[in-house]
């Protein structure tokens, strides 16, 4: 669709319906979540595990086939845990698995189908037991993870770094730069000098109420009979 055909009072109307449904079926399976949490396609969310915990205004996001996963396994005695900060962006098809430890700085984007696991999970020679196998990650402030790349056990990836599509994270990433490839490298250096615009300053400069009046406005002329004529008999202009 080119453009939104549901009236004002039914978008409205989805969107209290998808806010209670994840405050009864998605809060209670955090540690702690923050205010302005939100969800895209909640039921193909799966937040499985203790010690998972998301900060203010996080978006997490999924599609009807592509689900977003947060898990945290047993191992023996040691339990994995997940903290996501402040403006974090997870896109469709993320999963983030934690055997001992997953730490995501603020205003962090991680494209559709990133892979995050701290631990190899099956030893070399023992198939059989995940010991030894784990190691810590953590990603810093306002880093932006490609799509499909994966980050390994015991990185590190530094403030404001990014990572390129499809890269596999074996080892430390600093600040500042730009890294990418298998095994993912720096491959140029960002300005630190420069001014970083984050996820924080789009969520200070929007106005709810402003957004919700500009809603109002572009969906004044939306009626529920267009709506179900464009989903069923769609036009090359809807």
């Amino acid at each position: 669709m080119r453009r939104e055909h549901r009236p004002y009072w039914l978008k409205q109307l989805h969107a209290r319906r998808n806010a209670r449904w994840c405050r009864r079926h998605l809060h209670p399976q955090f540690d702690a979540i923050g205010e302005g949490a939100q969800f895209i396609n909640p039921r193909q969310v799966e937040v499985i595990g203790p010690n998972i915990s998301v900060g203010r205004n996080v978006h997490i996001n999924a599609e009807p086939h592509r689900t977003t996963r947060l898990c945290v396994w047993f191992a023996g005695a040691r339990v994995g845990r997940i903290a996501i900060g402040d403006n974090v962006l997870i896109s469709p098809g993320t999963r983030i698995i934690s055997s001992i430890g997953i730490e995501i700085g603020a205003n962090t984007m991680l494209a559709s189908d990133v892979y995050i696991s701290d631990s190899d999970w099956h030893g070399i020679y023992d198939r059989t037991t995940e010991a030894g196998q784990a190691k810590p990650i953590a990603i810093g402030e306002n880093a932006w993870i490609g799509i499909g790349a994966i980050v390994g056990k015991g990185v590190t990836i530094g403030r404001n770094s990014i990572i390129g599509a499809g890269s596999v994270v074996t080892r430390a990433i600093p600040d500042n730069v730009i890294a990418a490839g298998n095994p993912c490298v720096p491959l140029r250096d960002l300005d630190p000098a420069q001014t970083f615009r984050t996820r924080a300053d789009f969520f200070a400069d929007n106005d709810p109420a402003a957004l919700d009046r500009l809603d109002r406005h572009f969906l004044k002329s939306n009626t529920l009979l267009g709506h179900w004529r464009s989903k069923w008999w769609p036009r090359k202009t809807d």
